[in-house]
């Protein structure tokens, strides 16, 4: 015996006029979130057929050591960027970094020049966070002044490239332990590190909030001033590590190079991993993987034998398409 039920249905046409965007919208928001690790497997499958040398052991782990100062940095900064926060003086901050550290260590020996270089690091940060988060300064305005009087110092006090480092700092920049780069090893603990902090404690939801609105943030009880000077402060203490372990690397501290546009690499890493300018969300796994795509795109145009010129307005490329892609998926987010 069949039964029939009496309830009205909706007009097919009706259906699909009315489901058909929220459904459109939400795939398209899901595809955008895939777009980084697609796109990275397809850089690297199409590097893979150009070149024999790419997909090696090797080379992959070349890529990963020369960018572990990148890496570094990205972990962290990602997080100040969550909290809505940016500093432009990275790059020249790691320079004179490099550079304070390289001259200490050629008069005073090795253990004062790594403590000289975090100190550096970690005192422009702090001065940062100070002026940014207790003071409310422009964050624009005081890390374009950090760019400017940090590279203008690293160039004052290195005057060419500063080189002669004891063997064991040199042994150490390009040495591996248990088969690993000892620059990738320290690039994954400070990674890991930062992925815990962000994901297992409050501190993560924490630096979310204040990116979403730092006076509600503030209303209910986070110290906002505090963490956002302690973000900087720690960013300067990770462009501390990262200038460190760079003329280590290098074996040598070339002021006026050291750092050269470093700070536009980490915002096109820390864009495409999809933390927007404003803050409020963002994953440092998605951030790593942005700064892993930048690499292989590095290494690849290197190997394909591309100019430093062109391989300059590509990165420069890259990086419009990872703000055009963040204005996209706040479009579509908006609009759901």
């Amino acid at each position: 015996m069949s039964t029939t039920t009496n309830q009205p249905r909706r007009p097919l046409a009706t259906s699909v006029a009315s489901g058909s965007p929220m459904n459109f919208k939400s795939l398209a928001l899901l595809a955008t979130k895939w777009i980084l690790p697609v796109a990275t497997v397809a850089l690297m499958i199409f590097f893979s057929t150009q070149s024999d040398v790419f997909f090696t052991l090797g080379n992959l782990l070349a890529v990963a050591t020369q960018n572990a100062p990148t890496f570094i940095v990205a972990s962290v900064f990602a997080m100040l960027m969550m909290a809505g926060y940016v500093d432009l003086s990275v790059g020249s901050v790691l320079a004179l970094v490099g550079v304070t550290a390289g001259l200490t260590i050629n008069a005073w020996g090795l253990f004062p020049g790594i403590l000289v270089g975090l100190a550096v690091g970690t005192a422009a940060g702090a001065l940062n966070g100070f002026l940014i988060g207790m003071l409310n300064f422009s964050p624009i305005v005081v890390t374009l002044g950090g760019l400017a009087a940090a590279r203008g110092l690293a160039q004052y006090l290195g005057q060419g490239s500063i080189y002669g480092f004891p063997d064991a700092f040199a042994n150490f920049g390009s040495g591996s332990t248990f088969g690993l780069p000892n620059l990738v090893i320290a690039a994954a603990v400070i990674g890991l590190f930062s992925v815990i902090a962000t994901t297992r404690f409050p501190i993560g939801r924490q630096i979310i909030a204040i990116g979403v609105n730092p006076r509600a943030a503030f209303l209910i009880g986070i110290r906002v001033k505090k963490i956002v000077t302690a973000l900087y402060t720690l960013t300067g203490t990770a462009v501390g590590i990262a200038g460190l372990l760079q003329i280590a690397r290098l074996d040598s501290a070339p002021s006026g190079t050291l750092g050269d546009g470093f700070e536009v690499i980490i915002l096109t890493a820390v864009l495409l991993g999809g933390i927007p300018f404003t803050g409020g969300k963002g994953s440092i796994w998605r951030v790593l993987v942005g700064v892993w795509l930048i690499g292989v795109l590095r290494n690849g145009l290197i190997l394909l034998d591309i100019g430093t010129e062109l391989s300059g307005i590509i990165t420069g490329g890259v990086l419009v398409m990872a703000a055009a892609l963040e204005a996209v998926r706040f479009y579509i987010h908006k609009s759901r």
